[in-house]
Parts: structure tokens; sequence; C-alpha cells
């Protein structure tokens, strides 16, 4: 047996007596040496040696330690540290403890490679066979940690023609190539166990050296060992891995999953070890033009395969293809040791290609972007029909979906809740309630300001819809409603960030007198320490949102980018007041698959940064509720929501809807329904933000508006147009 394991550990504790041995040219390891306090220790000898430096950073390892995001364990932080001898450097490095050191070497990792993922990857045992191109991959793993074992084989020793490729020194000349990637490794993790065999792979040795492992990486040069490894691999079921360096090429053969496929994909066919450890450099060559696969060899590489022999002494390989091989092998090794999808097979990272196809930003940017339309000035309404469907449609709703049907006529207006316009927070239709109720507060509007006055009678709708609302005008005085008519038609969504000065109790009075006309109920949230608690929940709620895949993609698709061919509906995002940065982090968070990613992680609180800056600057929070939970004391409590919006801009507010995703839910099905991994914190949070509120029981929540001081918005969403009209704004 040759595999060199004379511990379990990678390193081994030097007796004082043994010094000497250990500068060995050959040795590969760490020598941990104990702090026992003696003047005449091991330690001490070293430390006073003239030919030995001695590194001694520990103390700012301890220092970054205490840094790190999220805190250690103190447990870690009392860890006791280890002095670690180098033999063939002679020197002496004072190190961070085991647990230690790998938290805070591997930090950087995360979140690219979490914390639990980190620990699975940690307990991997691979095997790299070969040396040159594998010193790369060895090197690759023990750098990202994803192995706690690594086993190196390779008969052969470093020469200068290697030095092409190969990250070894001139220092390294004449030792075995298993060796010098070992030293590489301790030398930067000297707690992974490295164990070597100097003989590579032969029939008599490589049963033994694949015993245990979890990954098997092959690089050899010699054809029949790149069989016999896969024989080997088959027959203990074990996963192979080969990168070839030309084009990205990466090999995997998951012998693990399925033992009964061919090596080398077939392409040999079905010749076995034995059959090629006797053929001539020249028969050899079919077998390793069809591993190759000939015709996909880039030029280069092709024509180089040619004059080998003649012009060339071997086949050519580059530094910048081992490097890319390595980390092609790191990443096909990270999905196999997280059991991701990683099926048998070949593929190709071609950098050339991808360079050929590069793009230019600056270009790109310089082109200008499609602008934003300016809203065309609408024609005047004809008729009071007109008038009252135009007050009736700029009225405020969910994502700007504007969920409703309107017919009317000079005398009526009939108003039908469209459910195919309905979202996932819309539970039962609740939100689309809310919209039409105040659709139906701006059409009693429009028409006071005409001479007419008249009620909305709500019903519970048809097999059309599930709500219906029906109102008959006749000639009558309702000033008050009459002189909102042109802060109705001003009313708009202000999503500027503002100043928090406090609002007068007499305008706050005015807002609750206005909700209680409508039927419903104003409750004001204006303490700092209110204010903030609303953040708090109002923020984990939006994180929630965009952690839930159906609510993140419904959000992101009411939003509407410059050259958005349905502009009409959803929420322009030149309207969100947002500044370039965050414009930029808007992109990212467009992406279901980075947002997946958190949502695993359970992170991803900056998710909800905004709404919480946004309302912790805020003057006060209005949450409008009413008595009941049928849809019709939803339509009621829409019209009180409008009558409590047009009253606050009237008074020089800036009003944003910042209505959490729980607002519609009645009971845990809802809940459930709307985020089935959140469902719980749903509820908590639900729950904590009614209590906040004193919202009875028998209440429900419309909507909850923040209230600032801000300038006016240069951009209002638009609206769906009526037959034969421009599209309308607000």
């Amino acid at each position: 047996m040759t595999l060199e394991s004379p511990q379990e550990s990678a390193y081994t504790d030097i007796e004082n007596s043994e010094l000497n041995e250990y500068h060995d040219p050959d040795h590969y390891r760490a020598i941990f040496v104990d702090v026992d306090g003696d003047s005449g220790s091991t330690l001490d000898q070293l430390r006073r040696d003239p030919r030995i430096t001695v590194i001694d950073e520990c103390r700012q390892q301890q220092a970054a330690l205490r840094t790190l995001i999220p805190a250690v364990d103190p447990g870690m932080l009392d860890e006791p540290t280890r002095w670690a001898y180098y033999p063939w450097r002679r020197c002496l490095v004072h190190l961070l403890g085991p647990a230690a050191f790998n938290r805070l070497r591997l930090d950087r990792n995360r979140n690219l490679i979490s914390a639990d993922e980190q620990q699975r990857l940690s307990r991997l045992k691979i095997g790299v066979v070969g040396l040159s191109v594998g010193h790369a991959i060895a090197h690759n793993l023990a750098v990202e940690g994803l192995c706690g074992e690594i086993r190196l084989t390779d008969f052969d020793e470093l020469e200068l023609a290697n030095l092409n490729r190969v990250p070894g020194t001139v220092f390294d000349l004449g030792l075995n190539k298993a060796v010098v990637a070992a030293r590489r490794i301790a030398e930067i993790d000297p707690y992974i166990t490295v164990r070597i065999d100097r003989n590579g792979a032969v029939a008599e040795s490589i049963d033994e050296y694949l015993r245990g492992l979890d990954v098997v990486v092959e690089e050899c040069d010699s054809l029949d060992a790149k069989v016999l490894v896969r024989e080997a691999a088959r027959a203990r079921r074990l996963p192979v891995l080969m990168t070839t360096g030309d084009r990205g090429l990466l090999d995997v053969e998951r012998f693990d999953l399925d033992p009964a496929r061919p090596i080398l994909h077939g392409l040999l066919g079905d010749i076995a070890a034995r059959d090629l450890a006797g053929l001539s450099s020249k028969d050899k060559v079919p077998h390793v033009l069809r591993i190759l696969d000939a015709p996909e060899l880039s030029p280069r590489m092709a024509a180089s395969l040619v004059e080998v022999g003649k012009t060339l002494s071997t086949w050519p390989q580059l530094a910048a293809e081992v490097v890319l091989g390595a980390t092609v092998v790191a990443n096909a090794v990270r999905r196999i040791g997280l059991g991701e999808p990683m099926p048998s097979g070949r593929v190709r990272v071609d950098i050339a290609d991808a360079l050929d196809r590069i793009g230019d930003p600056l270009r790109d940017a310089s082109a200008p972007p499609p602008a934003s339309v300016p809203a065309p000035a609408p024609p005047r309404p004809a008729g009071m029909a007109d008038i009252l469907t135009e007050a009736a449609t700029r009225a405020p709703s969910g994502g700007n979906v504007q969920p409703w049907h309107i017919e009317a006529s000079d005398d009526r207006i009939n108003l039908r809740l469209a459910t195919e316009y309905t979202t996932a927070m819309d539970v039962g239709y609740r939100g689309s309630a809310v919209a039409l109720g105040a659709a139906a507060f701006n059409a009693r509007v429009a028409a006071a300001a005409h001479g007419l006055t008249g009620h909305v009678r709500w019903s519970r709708g048809d097999e059309g819809t599930p709500l219906y609302g029906l109102a008959e005008f006749s000639v009558g005085s309702a000033p008050q409603l009459a002189e909102l008519y042109e802060p109705m038609l001003a009313r708009e969504t202000n999503r500027l960030r503002g100043t928090s000065a406090p609002i007068s109790i007499e305008v706050l009075d005015a807002l609750r007198s206005a909700a209680g006309d409508e039927g419903g109920e104003l409750r004001i949230l204006d303490t700092p320490s209110e204010i903030e608690t609303a953040a708090g929940i109002l923020a984990e709620a939006d994180r929630i949102r965009y952690l839930t895949p159906t609510l993140h993609r419904e959000m992101m698709s009411e939003l509407r980018w410059p050259g958005d061919p349905m502009p009409d509906t959803g929420i322009e995002v030149t309207t969100l007041g947002l500044d370039p940065g965050d414009m930029v982090v808007l992109d990212i968070l467009r992406r279901p698959e980075v947002m997946a990613k958190l949502s695993d992680w359970n992170a991803g609180a900056a998710l909800g940064d905004d709404t919480y800056e946004r309302v912790i600057s805020s003057s006060a929070l209005a949450v409008v509720s009413v008595r009941g939970r049928r849809l019709t004391d939803y339509a009621l409590a829409g019209s009180a929501v409008e009558a409590v919006w047009v009253g606050a801009q009237r008074h020089g507010l800036a009003v944003q809807p910042v209505s959490p995703v729980f607002l519609y839910a009645h009971d845990d099905r809802d809940r459930q329904a709307l985020s089935p991994d959140h469902a719980d914190a749903l509820r908590d949070l639900q729950y904590a933000f009614r209590r906040l509120t004193g919202t009875g029981r028998d209440e429900s929540q419309a909507l909850v508006l923040r209230l600032s001081y801000a300038p006016r918005p240069t951009l209002r969403s638009r609206r769906r147009a009526r037959s034969g009209s421009a599209p309308q704004y607000g």
C-alpha cells in the first residue's frame, strides 16, 4: 500500500527529538507544535533558532474574527491558538484554532456558499489523480473549502517545462508533483487532511486509493490510466470528473447514479485498461481523438495535434485553460456535494466564443432609453356619462390594475368588480372591492359638482361579478362633495420621500371626519415610537412579499419601465422616487432566482429597508378600517379611503399606500394561500399591526397610507383609456 496516511489529521505534533527529520525535502505536512510553556520546549527552540522565520499575526486574526457578521460563538473566540511549523520553508506560523481558522478563512464565501452548505462540503473526501492539471484543481478545491480530505497521486516529478501551467515554483523542481501540490494546500489551510500516493494510478494500489472517497477527479496523461481509474471508480460507484484543456471541456460520469454506464460515455467502446497498456503512442491517437471529440476542438488545438512529433514535442496546454478547467470542476464538485442537479455528460465552457460575442456597455448606454410618453391632454368629457366615468376611473387600485367595469349614463353609473384583474394579495377580491368603493366616491363627487346627488347601493353581485354597485342621480345639492371635484381629479400617489414634520390636530381631525362621513374609521399613528414599530412590521411584510414567488412575480409585473408595451396599467418605475443606485438594485430585485436564494437562506432583511426608511421618515400612518367583513363592507371602506386621500392632499400632504401583504387575510387559510412558507410569520405580523392600530375583531382594515410633506411628483401613473379617448394619468 503506497498511500501515505500516518495519521488521521493533516498535521502531526512534533517531538523535540524529531525536529531534524522534518527537514526532509519530501515533507508536505505542517507540523503543529504544542505550547507547553517550558523554556526548553520545541516551540521555544524553534523561536530561538536564527535559521527559522517566525510569523505571528494571530492577534490580527482574532481581531478580524470579532468583526464577523453574524458574531461568532464565544467558545470559538476562546479556542486555543496553534503554532504550525513548515519545515520546507523553515517557517513557524501562529494561527487560530481549526474552528476559528475555518470560520474566518471562508467567511468571504458566504452567501455564494452558505454556512450550512460549507459544512456539508467540508465533509467531502476527494481524490485527484494526475497533478499537472490536477494541481490547479486541488488548489481550487482547498481554497474554496470544498473538501475535508483530499488525496493526491502522481508518479512524476516537477520539471521546468511544467511551470507554464503547474502553479509550482523553481524551488519545487525535482520534487514529486503530489508533494508540491500537498505543500501548497498545507500553506493555505494546514487543517485540511492531505494524503498522497507517489505511484500514480496503477492497478496495485488504485482500489485502496479510492476507498472512502466521495468524488474522483481524473487528470492523467496516460490513456490506460484513465480507463483504469474509471473501471475502479465504477466498481465503487464513485462519480468521476475530468477537464480537458481546450475550450473548457468538462466530462461528468455519475457512476454513483448509474453504475452500468459505459466509461468515457462509451466513446472507446468496450476497450479495457489492459487492452491499452501495450499500445504504441501512434495506436492510441484514434482513441484520444474520440475522447477529445476531434470535430469540436479549437482550430489551434486541432492544428497543434497534427504537429505533435514534428514541430511540437507534445500536445500544448495553457495555464489559462488549466485554471478555467479547475473552476469548472470546482463548480461540478459543489453540485455533487450538495445534491444539486449534475448529470452525466459533457459540456464546453468556451471562453474564446464568449469573447467573440463581447458587448459594449458604453455603446449600449449611449443609446437613449425609451422615454416615458407624456400624457396627451385628454379630451374634455362630452357629457355627464363621460364625466362620471372619467371620475370613477381616477380611483386608486392595488398595483393600478383598475379592477372594474364601468357603464354610465347621464343619471346613473354601474360599477362591476372585474375578477380578471385580481392578484394574490387581493384575497377574496377585498382589495378590488376597496378600489370599487373609491371609484364610487369619485363618481358621487363628480355628480355633486354638476348639481346631482345620489347614493350607491351595493350588492353581492351575480354570476358575472362578486360585487356590484349602482348609483342613480337626481338634481340636488351636496356642497361638501362638490368642492372636492378638482382635488379629486388631482389626487395622486406620491412616493417621494418627504419630511416628517408633524401634522396639526385640526388636519388629523378633518381626516377622521372624512372617513367617518363615508362609514369608515381612521386611526392615526403619529408618535415616533408608533411609526418605528409600524415601519418594522411593514418592512418585514415586504420582505416576505419579495421572497414569495407568486407575490414577487405579481409585484414585478405591476412595474412599467420606459418602453413597456402596456403603459396604461401598473406603476411607472419613474414614479417610485428612486435614485440611480436604487434603480440598479431594483433590477437585481426583479430576478426571481435571486429571491429564491434569499428565501433558501432565510435572509433578505435588506428587502424591507426601502419601506422601513420611507415609513420612518413619514409624518404619520393613516389606517382606514370599517366594521364588517363582507365585500360590501370593503366597498364602503373604499369610499372612506378616497375621502381621506383627497382630504389629505388638499391639506398639502403627500400620500402613498404602504399596505402590507397580510392586509386582506382573515384567517390562517388566507395567509397560507398568500405565502405558504411564511404563513406563521404573516399571522404574527398581522396580529402585531392590528394591536398597534387598535383595530377591533369585528373591523376590516382597508388601506394603510403613508402621510408626509413632499414635493409633487413629476409623473403620474396612467389609466386605461376609455373607449375612443386618450389614456389618463393619476
